[in-house]
């Protein structure tokens, strides 16, 4: 029987079979595409997860080799300029990376890790009870697994066959445009914004506003450009075209954008989208069977928070399940995923919903921009929306342990990158005395001076315990891992 199954090889599926893989767990990954998708979707990955991928040694790999994340100076919010530069403590890190990289990246990593990929396996339907699940699939004979994890996107049929609700909201007003142009070299400013006679400047990696609509324009390096734009009331039909792009974009700008095909290697996006959906699963677990990424949540993709939430299930969920299967998992550790992730969701629906209402054309949106715009000037509502985009601002509840940093992500600090790229639990102790008794063989250490407190880290990076003393430090290794 195969320990894990995982529905969809997509970013959030191929990063849990490698948490997976980390913790000695062999699982399979289960895909319906019979070869990687060519389709230019995210365009990168914004938040907490950028360190993330740090602390697993993944980032150099989609960057360069010692490269390490830096905080950006600045970002944006409901397409307003979000400065950063300014802030005590700017948590936000950006990678732009076209997610097609990423799942190259993280299926060579799955690999090495001694993960099977299946392509042409669509799953159809599942059965379980008690003991296992069983997977069914188009064509071929049923697998049996311990557990099954639908990481089978938005139309998730993993949720559908578990009847596991999805409410929300959808919007379907909207008409969003997106696809890769040129332009005249003579158009584009220093600073890489597109001049547009008759407007103005159209700033690189922004959204902009107008009364009329949303336009962002976006010149990745060592590939044509991504146009974009938001209207309102503007039915299309058809194929999306250069044609159709171009018109939205002079009439959001209320005069002609000198758009013109692009010229690098394809294939090339050029897409439409009507309206949008914010839905949460009801439930994130039914039996041996779990939801994850947009599987368990959708949303819009304003502010590029997709891949940041998705790729952080994973990495809770990772450690948890495998726990479960070597019978190092205390009663209830399993239930934690939903306990924790659930909520993250419904911050980031929260967030993307106020995003889109402040993006919309109207007199009314305009009056309630400018009271935004002048909240923006106080650095303690860009702190806050830098850890609300960031996810900086999580806090998990872990139990009787206190201190200011229990419950949220471990702060950087000399050697902790090298030490979680195990993915095992981590304790950071500034004395080296402090004992974990029968964890031991479970639990890292790291002897870090520079610290003035003892903190117990969980593989996801999380601050479990902090102290002084060895006070509370073993409750804490039995609240998160059981001694077999």
């Amino acid at each position: 029987m195969i320990d894990v199954v995982i529905a969809g090889a997509g970013p959030n599926g191929l990063m849990l079979a490698c948490e997976l893989a980390l913790a000695g767990i062999r699982p399979l990954v289960l895909e319906r595409l019979t070869e990687p998708s060519t389709e230019q979707r995210a365009n990168g990955v914004v938040g907490q997860v950028v360190r993330m991928l740090d602390r697993r040694g993944l980032y150099e790999r989609l960057t360069s080799p010692g490269a390490t994340p830096e905080p950006v100076p600045s970002f944006v919010f409901g397409a307003f300029p979000l400065e950063l530069s300014d802030l005590p403590d700017n948590s936000l890190f950006t990678l732009s990376v076209p997610q097609r990289r990423i799942e190259q990246m993280l299926a060579e990593r799955a690999a090495e890790l001694g993960v099977e990929i299946r392509r042409d396996h669509e799953v159809i339907g599942l059965t379980q009870d008690e003991k296992s699940v069983t997977v069914e699939l188009r064509g071929r004979e049923p697998i049996e697994a311990a557990f099954l994890v639908g990481a089978d996107g938005g139309r998730s049929v993993i949720r559908k066959t578990t009847g596991i609700g999805f409410p929300g909201v959808t919007a379907d007003d909207s008409v969003s445009r997106m696809g890769q142009v040129s332009v005249d070299p003579g158009t584009v400013g220093a600073d890489g914004g597109l001049v547009v006679p008759g407007f103005g400047v159209v700033p690189p990696f922004r959204h902009l506003r107008t009364e009329r609509g949303l336009i962002a324009w976006a010149p990745f390096p060592g590939r044509d450009p991504l146009l974009s734009t938001v209207e309102w009331d503007q039915p299309a039909e058809g194929e999306a075209s250069l044609d159709e792009l171009r018109a939205s974009a002079s009439r959001v700008l209320g005069t002609d954008a000198p758009l013109a095909p692009p010229t690098g290697p394809g294939p090339h996006v050029m897409r439409r989208l009507f309206g949008g959906n914010t839905r949460i699963a009801e439930r994130y677990r039914a039996g041996r069977v779990f939801l994850l990424g947009d599987a368990a949540h959708v949303h819009s993709a304003i502010g590029g928070p997709g891949l940041n939430m998705g790729l952080q299930d994973a990495v809770n969920l990772g450690w948890k399940l495998a726990a479960e299967l070597r019978g190092h998992a205390p009663e209830g550790l399993l239930d934690s995923y939903e306990a924790e992730r659930a909520p993250v969701a419904r911050r980031v629906a929260m967030h993307t919903q106020a995003q889109s209402l402040l993006i919309r054309p109207g007199g009314e949106v305009t009056a309630l921009r400018e009271l935004f715009g002048e909240l923006l000037a106080q650095p303690t509502t860009r702190q806050h929306l830098a850890d609300l985009l960031s996810g900086a601002d999580i806090t998990y509840d872990m139990g009787p342990a206190t201190g200011p940093l229990v419950g949220r992500w471990a702060p950087d600090l000399p050697g902790l990158r090298e030490a979680t790229r195990t993915a095992r639990p981590l304790l950071l102790d500034p004395t080296g005395t402090l004992d974990t008794g029968p964890w031991a063989p479970h639990v890292n250490t790291l002897t870090v001076p520079e610290l003035d407190t003892a903190l117990l880290l969980r593989p996801d990076c999380y601050v479990a315990w902090q102290g002084t003393t060895d006070d509370g430090l073993r409750d804490a290794l039995g609240r998160w891992f059981r001694v077999a």
